[in-house]
């Protein structure tokens, strides 16, 4: 089946810290550096630039595997929309 797969509990959290530290580190220069293309396509290449850090992080850890980029991209944005909602939630 295809998708987003993962191992074990174990390698959900490492999947998930990792997935913290290369979206601090890494999506910041990955914006700074498709900026012109983003406004071009009036903010639509941000998910790229999400599915692309998803898709890193899915490489950097083992247990935790992603098809193909439009599974990354897909993952990436429900993680963004869980996140969203999560902390609406907290805040309210």
């Amino acid at each position: 089946m295809r998708g987003i797969h993962i191992t074990s509990f174990p390698a959900l959290a490492v999947a998930a810290l990792v997935l913290g530290l290369v979206s601090a580190l890494v999506r910041p220069v990955l914006v700074l550096l498709t900026l012109p293309i983003t406004v071009v396509t009036l903010g639509l290449f941000y998910f790229v630039v999400n599915g692309i850090t998803f898709a890193l992080a899915a490489a950097l850890v083992s247990g935790f595997r992603v098809d193909s980029f439009w599974w990354a991209v897909l993952g990436a944005l429900v993680v963004s929309l869980l996140s969203w909602v999560i902390g609406a939630m907290w805040l309210d």
